[in-house]
């Protein structure tokens, strides 16, 4: 289980990339369209620490989405360098930061899935586990996916940053299979040390 003192430092390396993320954006109504999960998220964790703490693993997962987050919201997710790097590197034919952040959307919510559907009785059978969790990222990143349509009818031509199709036709396809990728990755790699954990979290 992760120390007070792990915690508040994960928590301070974080404000200190938002910070960073807030001064100079490329544009101001993406980057909150971007890191509003983020700003979300840390009041509800600090809330739930006492009553249902997470496991060491959760924590640094969710801690890695955040700074995915908040860096392509600065950049905005088409313009991020390491993007830019990996189109170099690879002969990509666009900017894939997008990819990472979709493959992560997918990746950190099953385990936090999994892990709030054990603990909390709801699931008991590991294969229903594994199914359920991969079926909420999936219909997560599918609601991103309406959200993003939303967004787009609402805010017209300005909503495009926000977008980052980069004129793939595709892009809402990519992006949840990266997601359902992301998740049946993530159970496979992590689920028996995350088990581990659980268990020393359930014990406590």
């Amino acid at each position: 289980m992760a120390s007070s003192r792990e915690l508040l430092l994960l928590l301070a390396l974080l404000l200190a990339i938002m910070a960073w993320s807030w001064v100079g954006p490329f544009d101001r109504t993406t980057w909150w369209l971007e890191a509003i999960p983020v700003v979300v998220a840390l009041p509800l964790l600090g809330w739930t620490r006492k009553t249902f703490p997470l496991t060491r693993l959760s924590y640094y997962l969710i801690f890695v989405h955040a700074v995915i987050l908040v860096v392509g919201a600065h950049y905005t997710y088409a313009r991020v360098p390491l993007g830019f790097w990996m189109q170099d590197w690879f002969e990509f034919s666009r900017n894939h930061y997008d990819r990472i952040g979709h493959l992560a959307q997918g990746f950190v919510p099953a385990i936090l899935a999994r892990e709030i559907l054990w603990r909390s009785g709801a699931v008991t059978k590991r294969g229903w586990l594994f199914f359920l969790a991969t079926c909420f990222c999936l219909a997560f990143s599918a609601f991103y996916e309406l959200i993003e349509w939303w967004t787009a009818v609402i805010g017209g031509d300005g909503s495009v940053e926000f977008l980052g199709t980069q004129g793939d036709v595709w892009d809402a396809q990519w992006d949840m299979m990266f997601a359902l990728t992301g998740a049946m990755v993530a159970q496979l790699l992590l689920g028996r040390w995350h088990n581990r954990q659980m268990r020393l979290v359930a014990n406590r």
